[in-house]
Formats: C-alpha cells, sequence, structure tokens
C-alpha cells in the first residue's frame, strides 16, 4: 500500500519502521516541526524524522496540517492510506477524506477508555491491570472513530509509565501491519464505539502533576510515582530542595503520625506517613544530584524521622 505517516515521538517509531519491514511504500512522512533544545537552544529533529530520513523518505513539517497547502501537497501525494500514531495535531475532515481506505490511528489505549493524548501514564496512575492498543478508523472527533482491531497488554505490578510506553509501542506496531492487510483484503471488521468513555479524559501530563500531595493513599502515590517515570517524575520537598521520588512500596499498617513524615529510617529506604498507610521511599534523586537507591542517598545525607516533606 502507499503510505503517508504521520507521527513525531519515540512511540510512533516502532509503527512506521514496521511499516518499512512489511514493505509498504511510504510516500512521505509528516510530523511535528523541528523544536530547540538544551542551552544551546539547538534544533532537533523529531525521533520519527529521523527513521524517515535514515530511510530517505520525503519528510513534512507543517506548522499546521490543517494549512491549505499543505491538504494539497497530501492530495497530490494520493495516498492508499494515512497512518497516524501520536502526531500532536488535530487531523481536518477534507484530510480524513484523502485516502482510499481512509486515516487509521494507532492509540495506546483500550477504547473507548482513555481517549485522549496521555493514555498510556493514566492507566499506571490509576492503577489499571491491563491496557493496550486500539487501531481505530478516524473521523473528526477525538479518539471517537470506530475500532477495527485491539490488543490487550497486562500491566506488571512494578510497571511505570516508561516501561508500558515501550510494551505499547512495539504491540501497537505488529497490530497495525496486521490491520493493513486486513484493509487491503477487505476482512476488516470495524465496531462503533459508545458516545461516552468509559474513562475520565486522559488530558496531558504536565511537571506540576508530580508534586506529591501525602493526604493522599500510599497505594495512590505508588502509582503516581510509577506513571510519571520517567517524565515528569513524581516530587516532594525536603529541606527546601527538590526530591524526585523514582521508587516506592506500599506499606497498609497504620502508624502515628502526620501525613508527610517522616516515620522511620532503615539502612536503605525511609517510610512516609501517607493518608492511609505507609511509603516505604527506595529510589530518589536529590535536587542537583544523580538518580540512586535510597540506601545510597542515606550514607550521604542525614535524614531525621519527624521531619516534614511537603
Amino acid at each position: 500500500m502507499k503510505i503517508v505517516f504521520m507521527g513525531t515521538p519515540d512511540f510512533a517509531v516502532g509503527t512506521l519502521e514496521a511499516l518499512i519491514q512489511a514493505g509498504h511504500e511510504l510516500i512521505g512522512v509528516v510530523t511535528q516541526p523541528d523544536k530547540p533544545k538544551g542551552r544551546g537552544k539547538t534544533l532537533m529533529a523529531t525521533p520519527v524524522k529521523e527513521v524517515a530520513l535514515k530511510h530517505q523518505i520525503p519528510v513534512y513539517q507543517p506548522q499546521k496540517v490543517r494549512e491549505t497547502e499543505f491538504t494539497e501537497t497530501l492530495r497530490r501525494l494520493a495516498p492508499d492510506v494515512i497512518v497516524v500514531a501520536a502526531f500532536g495535531q488535530i487531523i481536518t475532515k477534507e484530510i480524513l477524506e484523502i485516502p482510499r481506505y481512509g486515516c487509521i490511528n494507532v492509540h495506546a489505549s483500550l477504547l473507548p477508555a482513555y481517549r485522549g493524548a496521555a493514555p498510556i501514564q493514566w492507566a499506571v496512575i490509576n492503577g489499571e491491570k491491563e491496557s493496550g492498543v486500539t487501531i481505530m478508523q478516524m473521523d473528526e472527533g477525538l479518539d471517537t472513530g470506530d475500532m477495527i482491531d485491539k490488543v490487550v497488554v497486562p500491566l506488571a505490578e512494578d510497571e511505570t509509565g516508561g516501561s508500558l510506553f515501550d510494551k505499547l509501542s512495539q504491540a501497537g506496531a505488529g497490530l497495525c501491519v496486521k490491520v493493513l492487510k486486513d484493509l487491503e483484503e477487505g476482512k476488516a471488521v470495524r465496531e462503533k464505539q459508545p458516545e461516552e468513555s468509559t474513562t475520565a479524559y486522559a488530558s496531558m501530563i504536565s511537571k506540576k502533576m508530580g508534586e506529591v500531595n501525602w493526604n493522599e493513599s500510599a497505594k495512590s502515590i505508588e502509582q503516581l510515582i510509577r506513571g510519571l517515570n520517567p517524565w515528569p517524575s513524581a516530587y516532594t520537598k525536603l529541606q527546601g530542595k527538590t526530591l524526585k521520588l523514582w521508587q516506592a512500596q506500599v506499606e497498609e499498617q497504620e502508624e502515628e503520625g502526620r501525613p508527610g513524615e517522616i516515620l522511620r529510617v532503615e539502612k536503605d529506604a525511609f517510610y512516609v506517613k501517607t493518608g492511609k498507610g505507609l511509603l516505604k521511599i527506595k529510589e530518589v534523586q536529590l535536587e542537583g544530584k544523580k538518580r540512586m537507591d535510597t540506601g545510597a542517598f542515606l550514607r550521604g545525607f542525614h535524614l531525621n524521622t519527624g521531619e516534614l516533606l511537603g
């Protein structure tokens, strides 16, 4: 099939590479404009652009895909299908109607659950037992199009946003190749989504979300820590400095203390009182320092019981 691929971050790379390996004709890759990064503000290509250039696929980087000039470019390319994976812009009705097979989207959730920009992190934050990928026929709504196929991916007890990201990227790549074959052979079956999602909208993740509220339960905080690992990370304040929390364990027993209070300090961990239960802190990163297990941290930092985090 002649394919135009739209994607931007690492999540989309696996699908693009799978389409290339499956022998499809990639006639164009559309990705977000290069962005300045680092102190020198050097323009950095998106991960998808890097793969496209490696395979000598033409790259298009419109500021807005809805611009008439870019829509006409797509018409001239005349793709059989447009595959979208974490692109980052709204696809217009005019674009949806260009390809023979329409536009299909690789969405990192089991729709209709977790429509939105950050389904991977929210699945971990909310303590889901399973997630997955849905290939959807795109319409004008936000992740509301007909579902074509799904793959279920169980979450491990220690699942992080990063580890689930990798699992779903791989699962989505394989499923997309299968769905394209089904479309071409006329075997694809479309299932309408219910009007309402079964979960809250999976809104974009922000750094501010990582600030720990110690009045929450130990379980909720531990899930937040995993969901925001590796970005933007959960954090608290210790003696006026930011302390990132990378790994923790829920301790169900109740002990007297105020939320945020350090109740015990051991050789390789310290225990913090929460709104419900204790949280055993196992891996941290103090402002200006590298990430380390709590044992190494405690060997270089004196921590007092009774001290409040927040």
